[in-house]
């Protein structure tokens, strides 16, 4: 009776084994799918946005500022049909990122850090003072010295270095690590933020 429990404990055992090998070869390739499509969609998003894309970078974020490319300006707009900078801005954030920012460039300066032109990470903000001497224009920094922004054009990607944006540049920003725990910690549904 030993032998034969032995037996059956052994076989099943070896089929137990067998069969989680086939799982682990089943999602191998799978995981290598998942990452060949993401180097695809860094690979494409470099070339129609014109910007290098590293490994570490961002594909939603990217996509997300695809999607928009084109859409029209609208002061006070938040919508496809027309949008103005704070607005995609705070879009962004909200999806991108999953926090919630404040609506206006003045307001969305208070909440970051200041970071120099050289030391901007893809996802940071950069902040314009156009004709006026408060922060009156906010963007999403891409990396390469391109920034994503709702433009009297409409949502667009410019460079930094362009003399219009070079000129009115004012800082970058980083969002504050305090305000970063105290959005992430809020619910979703909770609409008590500014």
């Amino acid at each position: 009776m030993k032998k034969f429990t032995l037996a059956i404990v052994l076989s099943f055992s070896i089929l137990m084994a067998q069969a989680q090998t086939k799982s682990t070869t089943a999602t191998t390739p799978a995981k290598d799918k998942d990452e060949e499509q993401e180097s695809l969609a860094k690979e494409y998003f470099s070339q129609i946005m014109g910007v290098a894309l590293s490994t570490t970078s961002n594909v939603k974020l990217f996509q997300f500022v695809y999607d928009w490319v084109g859409t029209p300006y609208h002061f006070g707009g938040d919508s496809k049909k027309g949008i103005d900078c704070s607005a995609f801005t705070k879009e962004l954030y909200a999806k991108v990122f999953n926090l919630t920012i404040k609506r206006n460039s003045r307001d969305i300066f208070s909440m970051v850090s200041p970071v120099r032109k050289d030391d901007l990470q893809e996802g940071d903000l950069v902040f314009f003072k156009i004709h006026s001497r408060s922060i009156s224009h906010v963007g999403i920094y891409l990396g390469g010295g391109k920034f994503a922004h709702a433009s009297n054009r409409g949502v667009a990607i410019n460079s930094l270095e362009d003399g219009y944006y070079s000129r009115y540049f004012y800082k970058g920003g980083r969002l504050l690590d305090v305000f970063k725990k105290q959005l992430e910690e809020e619910s979703p549904g909770d609409n008590t933020s500014p």
